[in-house]
């Protein structure tokens, strides 16, 4: 294979682009976050993330959440193009302040949980997923 200089400067070019991207995502997942907690600090609680460590394909990654005493519970992809992936919302009369779904997940990343509970508070854990064949276009 023959590179010529338009090549190594193009390849340049992607690489210092690519080397930037991850900021700008999770620059975006931080501002949703905050946009979801009203700018408020979330703490460590009673929620729990449950999602694989490996998944082998990032179309459809299995994701359950619990957090007894949520009003709603709020799930984001730091990675992905756009971070906010689903919210559950519960009421008064709702069993149980648990839900599970499928996600899709651009390559491997941190998936977040934030739970706003009754008293107003929030709570958020995370999890690292390591995605072997992207699902947003990867």
């Amino acid at each position: 294979m023959n590179l010529t200089r338009r090549d190594a400067l193009a390849l340049g070019l992607g690489a210092t682009a690519a080397a930037f991207m991850p900021l700008s995502a999770t620059a975006a997942a931080e501002d949703a976050i905050a946009a979801f907690t009203g700018g408020a600090e979330a703490g460590a609680g009673d929620l729990t993330l449950t999602a694989p460590e490996i998944a082998e394909n990032g179309n459809t990654v299995p994701i359950a959440v619990n957090a007894p005493g949520a009003t709603s519970i709020a799930v984001f992809a730091t990675g992905n193009p756009t971070p906010e992936v689903v919210v559950f919302n519960f009421g008064p009369l709702a069993g149980s302040q648990a839900a599970s779904t499928r996600i899709r997940l651009a390559g491997t990343q941190d998936v977040v949980a934030v739970a706003k509970m009754a008293d107003g508070s929030f709570v958020q854990t995370s999890a690292t997923v390591k995605v072997t064949i992207g699902g947003c276009g990867g």
